[in-house]
């Protein structure tokens, strides 16, 4: 069987632009569409070439749509990797956010902040994290030898996926 791919998650943000911009100047990401969306709203599709979000506001909602996108669904955070963790750090704190919950840890480094819409993120970064890791280590090269503990992570990350297009 062929491993899918999660290519975006689609998250409600008072003003999508706004926050694509942000997202563009904290990790590099460039908006890949935009414009009118789902009754009368505007979403704005941010990311690199394989995978974004899209940032969606409401416009108008019919009576049978408000609960749909008035609901919590369950979102914890947005986990994104990247190479330089310092300087995605440095950002996020030039952007106004206050970086939290910094961890070492197998097989990486992370921490968390929010942004103005309370959504979390999760910063990643799988370089060098400890000195068994090599600059140029992958996810997949930090999982070697831990193959047990890389199937889990992909039967529970598999079920992420499952639930999040439950709620499409």
């Amino acid at each position: 069987m062929q491993m899918a791919t999660l290519e975006h998650l689609n998250i409600s943000v008072q003003n999508p632009k706004a926050t694509a911009e942000m997202l563009g100047r904290i990790f590099g990401w460039e908006i890949r569409w935009q414009g009118p969306s789902l009754n009368k709203g505007y979403t704005v599709h941010v990311g690199a070439a394989d995978s974004y979000l899209a940032l969606y506001s409401v416009g108008k909602l019919e009576n049978s749509d408000i609960k749909r996108f008035q609901k919590k669904g369950g979102l914890n955070h947005i986990g994104i990797v990247v190479d330089d963790m310092e300087s995605v750090e440095a950002r996020v704190i030039a952007e106004g956010f206050v970086p939290r919950s910094h961890a070492d840890y197998e097989p990486g480094r992370r921490f968390y902040f929010f942004d103005k819409d309370a959504v979390e993120y999760e910063v990643v970064s799988y370089i060098a994290a400890s000195p068994s890791m090599t600059p140029s280590m992958t996810p997949s090269k930090a999982w070697a030898g831990r193959e047990d503990d890389a199937k889990g992570f992909k039967r529970v990350f598999g079920r992420m996926c499952e639930t999040l297009s439950l709620l499409k």
